[in-house]
């Protein structure tokens, strides 16, 4: 087992896995940005060192730094978390490169499973359902026009190096596939450095359903059940569950079995979740594979009582894993909300700012990952997420209704946040039927569904 870690992330992912390490009796370094030097990560670690000034390219992404604070600290490893450099190939190498081990899966395993074309192709072959596509990146409008054609509208445009939602377009017709394509392409280059675009069948009114998976490095891959995703804005999650209320046991091992399927055809080590959509004939279909911790692992932990961060400790350091799928259990009901510095009455714009009053919710079947506190300034260059509440019942009905009083317990002032928005949610008669799709949002609450 390592006996000093790195964690190369911020705010309440990198406390979660400080925390994970201080039970396993591992010492931990935090690296912070300028403005983060009073974020609760650099208090709870055991060392901290700043890595630059405040843009992200200048400190967490700034990969010269991150190196030179792990070999002055010397660790022996690096954990990214989730966003940052958490699916960074080169990165992983130039760890490995190093002698520090890379948290994660392989390089290999994030760069082939990074590319979205890629990744399709590598689910297609290991005979995981896909959505019909183009079977190569779109070169041309004219080209654009010839797939969407033979496909049939509505079609989705994506990007190939993407995610979150950035370089993807829906288009209805030509008119629209054409402006939508070139846009596509600009913002895929400018948020990836890669303008490739690929077209795929729309699927209307789906569901999102991810299944956690965990793999070792002899070839031993489990499933954790899934998690329903489609509670989101704009491709951006904001609810999940766990289980999904539209899963019966069948289907829930038909997509665990699949996910299990893609992950040891490229022989997946570590944590990594297998996304997929379910349409309303509950056909599913592969998506993306995301090579790291998801932001929604909680609830996952909260219905099978295991540990991911410490899984993935474990495993990076030579580890198998301890248990077979038939000794994953699943308990209960578990939701997670995602409470974000935004003002969701004015199109959920970021509200950076100093939090003057802050009462955190508790009690049975409550918990809160935050980095947040009384007199935290929540500043604008990071991610608006300020905390995760997630609450667990005996089943849904129960989990829905802990959720409500915990919502009620929540404030943040003088700040907006999402706390109204869930509350609305968890009251709305749609979603405590379970019978929603990924427009839910739009549909339910009018909010508009920009490009």
């Amino acid at each position: 087992m390592f006996s000093k870690i790195l964690i190369a992330n911020r705010g309440e992912v990198a406390l979660r896995i400080i925390r994970a390490c201080k039970e396993l009796g591992i010492r931990t370094v935090a690296v912070y940005s300028q403005p983060d030097i009073n974020s609760l990560h650099v208090k709870y670690a055991d060392e901290a060192i700043c890595i630059g000034s405040a843009a992200s390219a200048n400190s967490y992404l700034n990969i010269p730094s991150i190196i030179s604070a792990a070999e002055i600290t010397d660790v022996e490893a690096i954990h990214p978390g989730y966003g940052f450099l958490a699916e960074d190939a080169h990165f992983a190498e130039i760890c490995e490169s190093c002698k520090i081990k890379f948290i994660g899966p392989t390089p290999e395993n994030i760069r082939r499973m990074g590319d979205k074309m890629a990744a399709k192709d590598t689910a297609k072959k290991a005979g995981v359902p896909t959505i019909p596509g183009s079977k190569a990146c779109i070169k041309s409008k004219e080209e654009a026009m010839k797939v969407a054609k033979d496909m049939k509208y509505p079609v989705i445009i994506k990007a190939s190096a993407g995610g979150g939602g950035k370089g993807m377009r829906i288009c209805h017709n030509d008119v629209r596939l054409i402006s939508a394509f070139l846009t596509a392409q600009r913002e895929a280059e400018a948020a990836f450095g890669n303008p490739n675009v690929y077209i795929e069948k729309f699927i209307e009114k789906p569901r999102h359903i991810e299944v956690q998976i965990l793999g070792d490095t002899r070839g031993h891959v489990v499933h954790l059940g899934e998690r329903d995703c489609t509670i989101q804005r704009r491709h951006q999650k904001l609810i999940e569950e766990t289980p999904s209320p539209v899963l019966d046991a069948k289907l829930r091992k038909r997509m665990g079995e699949a996910a299990v399927k893609c992950a040891k055809s490229i022989g997946y080590v570590n944590a990594g979740t297998v996304e997929f959509l379910l349409d309303e004939d509950n056909s599913f279909y592969f998506m993306e594979m995301n090579t790291r911790i998801q932001v929604e692992h909680p609830i996952t932990e909260t219905v099978t009582g295991i540990d991911l961060v410490k899984e993935q400790i474990r495993i990076a350091a030579g580890e198998k894993i301890k248990y077979k799928q038939e000794d994953i259990k699943f308990h209960g009901h578990a939701i997670e909300c995602r409470i974000n510095a935004e003002d969701p009455e004015n199109d959920f714009m970021p509200c950076p700012g100093r939090i003057v009053t802050l009462n955190l919710p508790g009690g049975r079947g409550v918990r809160l990952d935050t980095h947040a506190y009384q007199d935290y300034t929540i500043a604008p260059y990071y991610d608006s997420m300020i905390a995760k509440l997630i609450v667990y019942g005996k089943d849904r009905a129960e989990a829905i209704s802990v959720c409500k009083r915990a919502l009620d317990e929540f404030v943040v002032e003088p700040i907006k946040t999402t706390i109204p928005f869930h509350k609305k949610v968890m009251n709305n008669p749609a979603f405590i039927k379970g019978r929603f799709s990924t427009d839910f949002i739009e549909k339910i609450f009018d909010v508009p569904a920009k490009d």
